[in-house]
């Protein structure tokens, strides 16, 4: 499977083969597209060669020259899709980090089934507050976004509200080695981990704890979380990216199924994060 932001690129370059051939059969050179759209010709060419990414006002003026404005909308939506798939975490956080757990608040309340893998920390809706803060805390420090973690976790505990309320699913796998990483003070860690054990109870969660002697069938992955098996979301330490496209979803589904195959439930799982609690100390 191609990168992420590798495909992002490949639809990029198709949208512009899409305007040049808009361009060449309204039978017109760049020069005259450019005249008639009130640029550059430079910037038709950077955009035909997928050099410069058009904004919506670019598609719409180039979809008018070319005497096609009514596939402008369809083109926009493309432009869109190709510009959503592989976003830098700089520019979500550009402005702090509340406004970033707000925006996944729609999507959590729309989503019915989650499947949920993490390898390096306790899930975002399973976090506690003092957690949540040790968290966001070095992240922000770390990207040097604005200090607004207070609010950050605040919506994150808000967002969270949905393990318990409305018709949601969770099936949610950890790496034993998220129970031992210490993030934040031993009190917060223990805290955490005494969290775990009670969402455990929920009717609607599903949690399951690969042990570091299972057996794999798929190495550890990066954290990726699957909505309604429609799309999946993949954290990276660079960027946040997402898959639409029906056949990597069923990757990273497939992916799922063969971790799930090797975690640890109930009373195993549950003696798991215990041993995790008394190791805190």
């Amino acid at each position: 499977m191609s990168s992420p932001s590798s495909k992002a690129q490949e639809a990029r370059e198709a949208l512009a083969g899409r305007l040049r051939e808009m361009r060449l059969d309204a039978g017109i050179t760049g020069r005259e597209l450019a005249v008639r759209c009130d640029w550059s010709e430079s910037k038709s060419s950077r955009i035909e060669h997928a050099k410069t990414p058009p904004s919506d006002a670019d598609i719409r003026a180039w979809c008018g020259a070319c005497g096609v404005p009514e596939q402008a909308g369809d083109l926009i939506a493309a432009n869109r899709q190709a510009d959503s798939m592989y976003v830098q975490w700089k520019r979500l956080q550009r402005t702090g980090l509340r406004r970033l757990q707000e925006s996944g608040a729609p999507l959590y309340e729309q989503t019915r089934q989650f499947h949920v893998y993490c390898s390096n920390v306790v899930p975002g809706f399973f976090q506690t507050p003092g957690y949540a803060t040790a968290l966001l805390t070095s992240i922000a420090r770390f990207r040097g976004t604005p200090d607004d973690v207070s609010d950050a976790v605040a919506a994150r505990m808000e967002r969270s509200h949905v393990i318990r309320e409305g018709d949601h699913r969770f099936a949610v796998l950890v790496e034993e080695s998220v129970l031992r990483y210490r993030i934040g003070s031993p009190e917060v860690m223990a805290a955490q981990l005494g969290h775990l054990l009670s969402v455990m109870a929920l009717p609607s969660i599903s949690l399951g704890v690969i042990p570091f002697t299972a057996p794999r069938q798929a190495w550890p992955l990066e954290t990726f979380t699957i909505f309604d098996r429609q799309r999946v979301h993949v954290e990276t330490l660079s960027a946040a990216i997402k898959e639409t496209q029906p056949s990597d979803v069923a990757l990273y589904f497939k992916a799922f199924g063969n971790l799930k195959d090797v975690a640890a439930y109930g009373t195993e799982a549950r003696s798991l994060i215990t041993a995790a609690i008394e190791a805190v100390g």
